[in-house]
């Protein structure tokens, strides 16, 4: 029985309205007919008893009618604390119907009452219908704030009065679980300041960002312009960054269109929303010509970029996708995604080393691939300039290699991923790279398959890259550690990377060093900063940053070009094509034997082999001088735990 009349239940909730609307109905036909000749000036007695009387004969009649009226129109099954203008519409109309309805049944039956009584029911039944609905939204905000009461709300500002701003700000203002107080809008649209979107003032335009954060003591900012270009949505949030709030963003016009707006669906600024520039479009008809019903090999295929590869080369229906990678756990991951995604993908995972040349000269043998994408690297510069010996391994030879087997085995095209460190290198890793770009330039002057090269600089979210470093540790408590204040590098994303990639393929003619134009590098101190505040914390509050140094092998800033290669543009805008370097290929070839036997060796002098190849490579005295003073630490250690105690006299 309990309950049966509980106010939480629906069927409660409706006789309860159903009651009070028999009663309003009804005090809204006496209450009308009194108030108009109460309002009459030449009258100033008593409603006249017949008009009375009409009221009273037909006042069942209109209770059963308006009721019925109302139940067609839903105005019992709707949620009245979320109750917005369209529920007031439908209770303007009912109204109308009501009045309607009692005006030709009273007139029918010969029911005597003035024209005017009718206006005034109007708007009594329309005043009080609205008033009994609209209490539930009332009570419902009411109780919102007394929830909230404990805890200071945050305040919000919401950049963007259009479809999307006017949903997030309903959603804010309704739901009693989000604790946000909006305190002011902003739009770039002149015609719209001044205005009010959902009882908020739009306060002006982007410039007046950082001054009503400080008015109104704004802890959350909230751009909801999913149609904003990549430009205006880079400098609104650069413009944000400089203020303490923490930012979110509604990721694209997309979910505007599907009508999946929401608070939900906002997410915090990454890092890559305030770098660099447009992305890069690329031409998807020349990508598909050169990779659909093609066999298609990529080495590295489990990495960060070669994944990438493999998502991006599946969509374009090649004929068979092998993916080669030595790390099997990756390789797995991958196979699992695309086996999902693409079902009907026929998709190859072999595990083995480029480093081993009857492994990769079988796989090349056995399934013939058309198009081989060579992502498998070694790629950390620190690790590289303790392991220099393994750089060249993998690196070097590695390439030379699967460059060899490709050749052998009639590959149409061979693309290289290379590196902006190859340019003027300064580290072992950036040196091999170089290398690599020599030995695929040698093989395209001499082989039909078409060698080229793709150099980009640092990948955002990639294994080992700096985001993921300074996301852990935040995590772990900071500080933050950035080696020097002046470092600057450049950034794409993961899917530009790639983009190129797919792109250089279908402009290769041979010996290309393909390079994106990357826009104005960044400062590695300023991504941290700007990281910090986007996590919602204060520089030198909440998190601090420590410079420790550049490492061994580490430059200021990268190059994109030596000034020798020279620039070209292509089709794209964005990607441009470097002439090849001119080297005596029988020195070049010659010295790589030695390199070889150097590296298979263990032998300690690879990197001053590798700097008699690569004429810009020099090692730093400073450098040298500290693997020396490491090595000869490490061998009197090694020594030292190697000789037999003194055993003492008992």
């Amino acid at each position: 029985m309990k309950n049966i009349f509980s106010l939480k239940t629906s069927r409660t909730r409706m006789i309860l309205l159903f009651i009070v609307d028999i009663l309003t109905i009804i005090f809204d036909s006496y209450f009308a007919l009194i108030i108009r000749f109460k309002l009459d000036n030449v009258y100033y007695g008593w409603v006249p008893a017949e008009y009375m009387a009409s009221v009273r004969a037909y006042v069942a009649v209109n209770v059963i009618t308006t009721l019925v009226i109302f139940l067609v129109l839903n105005l019992y099954n709707r949620v009245w604390s979320y109750a917005s203008m369209h529920e007031a519409g439908l209770i303007v109309g009912a109204s109308m119907l009501s009045t309607a309805f009692q005006a030709m049944g009273m007139s029918f039956l010969y029911l005597a009452v003035p024209r005017s009584f009718h206006i005034f029911y109007f708007f009594f039944l329309t005043m009080t219908t609205l008033a009994t609905r609209f209490s539930y939204r009332i009570l419902h905000v009411l109780k919102r704030g007394l929830v909230r009461s404990g805890k200071r709300p945050v305040n919000t500002m919401v950049i963007g009065a259009g479809e999307a701003g006017n949903i997030i700000i309903t959603e804010m203002k309704t739901s009693r679980h989000l604790n946000r107080n909006v305190v002011c809008v902003i739009d770039d649209n002149p015609s719209k300041k001044g205005k009010y979107i959902r009882g908020v003032r739009i306060m002006g335009d982007r410039t007046k960002i950082k001054e009503l954060a400080r008015k109104y003591n704004v802890d959350e900012i909230i751009l909801a312009i999913p149609s904003a270009s990549a430009k205006d949505t880079r400098d609104i949030l650069r413009i944000c960054n400089e203020t303490e709030c923490k930012l979110k963003v509604l990721p694209g016009v997309y979910q505007l269109i599907t009508e999946e707006v929401s608070v939900s669906k906002l997410r915090e600024v990454s890092i890559e929303d305030l770098l660099g520039r447009d992305t890069i479009k690329i031409d998807i008809d020349s990508i598909s010509g050169y990779v659909r019903n093609k066999v298609v090999l990529v080495t590295g295929g489990g990495g960060s970029i070669g994944s990438e590869l493999c998502r991006q080369i599946a969509a374009h229906n090649p004929r068979m996708l092998i993916i080669f990678d030595i790390y099997e756990n990756n390789a797995y991951d991958i196979q699992q995604e695309l086996k999902k995604k693409y079902p009907a993908l026929k998709l190859e995972v072999l595990i083995g080393s480029v480093r081993n040349t009857k492994r990769i000269e079988s796989v090349m043998e056995l399934y013939r691939p058309d198009v081989v994408y060579h992502a498998a690297a070694h790629k950390h510069v620190p690790l590289m300039e303790d392991s220099p010996n393994e750089a060249i391994k993998n690196n070097v030879f590695g390439t030379y290699k699967t460059a060899r087997a490709a050749d052998k085995y009639g590959v149409k095209k061979f693309v290289l991923i290379s590196t902006d460190k190859a340019v003027n290198p300064t580290n072992i890793m950036g040196a091999s790279k170089r290398l690599c770009e020599m030995i695929i330039q040698t093989f395209s002057r001499y082989s039909r398959t078409e060698f080229v090269a793709v150099r980009f600089g640092n990948v955002l979210g990639s294994n080992g890259s700096v985001i993921p470093l300074f996301k852990k540790q935040m995590a772990a408590g900071g500080p933050i550690t950035v080696t020097h204040p002046d470092i600057i590098r450049y950034f794409m994303t993961i899917p530009e990377a790639v983009s190129l990639v797919l792109q250089a393929g279908a402009f290769a003619k041979g010996g290309e060093i393909f390079v994106l134009d990357m826009g104005e590098p960044v400062k590695i101190a300023d991504l941290a900063k700007n990281l910090i505040r986007l996590s919602g914390y204060t520089l030198g509050v909440d998190m601090d940053i420590v410079y420790t140094g550049l490492r061994p092998g580490e430059k200021l800033y990268e190059e994109i070009l030596t000034r020798e290669e020279g620039l070209q543009k292509t089709a794209n805008n964005l990607i441009y094509v470097g002439k090849p370097l001119e080297f005596n290929e029988v020195h070049f070839l010659s010295e790589l034997k030695l390199l070889e036997e150097a590296a298979s060796e263990e032998r300690r002098d690879v990197k001053e082999i590798v700097s008699r190849i690569v004429p810009t490579y020099h090692i730093k005295p400073e450098d040298k001088e500290r693997d020396e003073e490491s090595y000869q630490e490490l061998l009197s250690l090694g020594k030292a735990s190697h000789e037999k105690p003194v055993m003492e006299d008992r």
